[in-house]
């Protein structure tokens, strides 16, 4: 019997880690990307995603090679953008910032892009972009405030988690909901599965 396949994760975030537990699926080992994510000058939103998810996926492969470990196992790699328009929107590190995505969110419709990169354990790369609608109500002076207090903008893109408080801003989503969490389950299982990784295989097996 050969063995399992295993899995690398170039991130460390816990909302993707929680996703991928969703599905059945425990990373083998953690590798977070450290990158320049600045947009280039005129870069549109799907293309940030994607070439993000993509220079995640080299940075950690570099590393692994550095290190010597897990060499031939499949590497994940994804990166999640949000955008009003053609504006990408920063995660945010501090207050001012969160406050001036919240007045953008506020009342309109904007759009979540998460890029998702794999490296098959021959070397092959697959790529896909997912994206979804999401609107947010009309947000009072209160409600800024109170979510500008809880923190819960810290680090996130376009400085809301809507599985957390920003939940009850949203009015109206077109897509895939794990999307705005942060990796789109329904595509990257069918990516990974695709690439004959045994997502399947623990289900009724459980550890």
């Amino acid at each position: 019997m050969s063995a399992r396949p295993k899995l690398v994760l170039a991130s460390g975030s816990p909302r993707r880690l929680a996703l991928l537990a969703q599905a059945g699926i425990e990373p083998d080992a953690l590798l977070p990307a450290d990158i320049d994510e600045t947009p280039e000058r005129g870069e549109l939103p799907r293309r940030l995603a994607l070439r993000l998810a993509r220079e995640k996926l080299d940075a950690a492969d570099a590393r692994r090679r550095t290190v010597g470990e897990h060499e031939g196992a499949f590497l994940l790699a994804a990166d999640t953008v949000v955008a009003v328009g053609r504006r990408i929107l920063p995660k945010p590190d501090v207050a001012e910032e969160a406050a001036e995505c919240l007045r953008l969110l506020s009342g309109r419709a904007h759009r979540v892009y998460t890029g998702i990169a794999l490296m098959t354990p021959k070397g092959g790369i697959r790529t896909r972009l997912v994206e979804t609608r999401v609107r947010f109500k009309r947000l009072s002076r209160e409600e800024m405030d109170a979510y500008l207090a809880a923190r819960e903008w810290e680090g996130k893109a376009g400085g809301y988690a809507i599985q957390g408080l920003a939940g009850v801003f949203v009015v109206k989503l077109v897509g895939s909901y794990t999307n705005v969490v942060g990796l789109p389950l329904a595509e990257t299982v069918a990516l990974l599965g695709g690439e004959r990784f045994p997502v399947y295989q623990r289900w009724g097996h459980p550890e």
